[in-house]
Parts: C-alpha cells; structure tokens; sequence
C-alpha cells in the first residue's frame, strides 16, 4: 500500500512538471510558475530540465538535442516541437529504481586502490577523489576552495567549517564538514608536495606553509584551475572547470567502479547520513538543497515496515 501511494505521488509530480514545463516555454517566468505552483524558483527550473532531458531521450524532440534542455531559451525556440513531443509522453514515476548508484564503502576503498596505483599526481587525485564522498561537494565547488577553508591559521583542521557563498552553486552558505582520516592523509601528503613545490606557499608558520587564500586544489604547474562562465541564458550566471572535470572522468575511469560519478558519490553520502538517522532537512543542508522533496526525489529516505516498528517492543 505504501509503495503504491509513492509511486502516485512520483507520477502526480511528473504531470505536474509536464504542466511547469508546458508554461514556461508558453512565457512564463520561473518565478511566475513558482508562485502559481507554491514551491521555489530553483524547484521550478529543476524539475523542468528534468522533465525537458527525459522528453529528448524517450520521445525525441526535432531540432533539441538533450543537452539543450538544459536552457530556457532553447526550449523556447523549440516550442512547437516540445508540444509536439508531449502530446505522445507519459512520464514514468521510478518503480523500486534510483537515479544513480550508491556505493559502498568496501567499493569506495576499492577505488581508492586502484586510483593510487595508477595515477601520477597521487596525493592530489587521492584528495579530490576522498573529497567527494568526505563532503558531498559539486565538483565546482570542490574547484573554488581555498586554503583556509580547510585549515586554521596554526595548521590544524577545520572541522567544522563553512561553504562560503562565493563558492557554493547556489550562492548560499552552507555548513561543511572535514571529517574523514583518509582525507586530511591524502591533503597532508598533498600540501608537503606543494610546499616543496613551491606552489601557492606562504608565510611558514601559517597555514602549514601556504597562502590562506590559495586554492586548496592546483594544476600540474602550481595555477588554479580555470573557472569559466558558460551562461546559457540573458542573466543567468553559469560557471564550469573544465578541467577538474576532466580529472575526475578520468579517476572515475581508474577506479573502475560501475556507476561511479560526482552525482553517485552525493547519493553515497546521503545514504551514508540516513543510515547514521539524519533527516531531509539535514541531508539537505549539507548538500545544498532547499527543498525536502527535492531531496526525497533524489534518493528517498528508506522507512522501516511497521512490523519492524513493532518488533519485540516489550
């Protein structure tokens, strides 16, 4: 009875993000939508792009290739075409399925492994790969850390620490946990290379030899990875790395993980915080979603049957 009431309750949000989607390249605002359906602005454009990609992948839209639903503009332009393609479109709820894999911990491990044996930057890789499932960070965000994000001026580790505004997706503060051994290990034997290096050091009683302000993560040659703005539309402020994506396609290619992504490592750490008792609204605070049930679309939290419930309670 309950899975059958969530699988209502998944196929009722799909129709009604048919209905965002129908509206918004008939003109409406996000914001207009927003209001018309009670939730945020950021919960309209999601659930629209993600209706708008299933629709070029199980329909096909003419002229829309699946990387163009990710803009306003170019669904508007295609307007016909998507109304065409909805006419014939029945959005499926997931039945028992989710969007991508969980891993365990043996298999995050695994990965480290095999990472470590064949990659030439060891440290740094280690680090950035750890830093996924240690945080649940976005890989740009993970490229727009600094120094003192991690550390305290005398060198210790700030374990309680804060996603700045300027570097979270969204803009937000958000709180930011360093709580892993195998993370600080891996940045430890990172930043002594740094400092051998020469790259981004600073004063030598200071933040382990580095400059506060310095990104936690450097190229190669001891630069900053580029961050380049990659607008899709009139207002709209669209950042990527290029390249620290393209080094995790490439550790996710040695780890040999099936599944494995940056998407697959949030989903790792939000079932690790379930299992640990946390909430929606935890799990979202740490990851950076507003909204409990965008979080439950996400990876649903998984509840126990009554008879669990009941089971020797005296």
């Amino acid at each position: 009875m309950q899975d059958s009431q969530e699988v209502s309750k998944h196929h009722e949000n799909a129709l009604q993000s048919v209905e965002m989607l129908r509206a918004v390249i008939g003109g409406d605002t996000y914001e207009t939508v927003a209001e018309r359906f009670g939730i945020s602005r950021t919960a309209v454009e999601r659930r629209i792009k993600s209706v708008a990609v299933q629709l070029t992948q199980v329909v096909g839209v003419d002229g829309l290739k699946e990387e163009g639903a990710a803009f306003v503009r170019r669904l508007r332009l295609h307007r016909e075409a998507i109304l065409v393609a909805l006419a014939g479109f029945e959005p499926l709820p997931p039945v028992g399925t989710r969007p991508a894999r969980v891993l365990s911990a043996a298999e995050v491990a695994q990965g480290a492994v095999r990472i470590k044996g064949r990659t030439s930057r060891t440290w740094h890789d280690l680090a950035l790969y750890y830093m996924l499932f240690a945080t649940g960070l976005r890989p740009l965000e993970i490229a727009r850390l600094e120094v003192r994000d991690y550390l305290h001026v005398d060198g210790s580790v700030c374990r309680e620490s804060e996603l700045r505004g300027e570097v979270a997706i969204n803009g937000k503060v958000r709180p930011l946990y360093f709580s892993s051994c195998r993370l600080d290990d891996a940045l430890t034997a990172y930043f002594r290379e740094r400092c051998d290096g020469g790259h981004g050091v600073g004063a030598p009683d200071c933040y382990r030899g580095l400059r506060a302000d310095s990104r936690l993560f450097l190229s190669p040659c001891g630069e900053p990875y580029r961050i380049a703005s990659n607008n899709g539309e009139p207002g709209q402020n669209r950042f990527v790395c290029r390249a620290l994506l393209e080094i995790y396609r490439k550790l996710f290619r040695y780890a040999e993980l099936k599944g494995l992504s940056a998407q697959s490592a949030r989903l790792t750490v939000m079932s690790r915080m379930y299992e640990r008792g946390a909430d929606e609204d935890q799990v979202g605070a740490i990851l950076g979603i507003g909204e409990r049930s965008a979080v439950r679309e996400l990876l649903p939290r998984p509840k126990p049957t009554l008879a669990e419930l009941l089971d020797e309670l005296v």
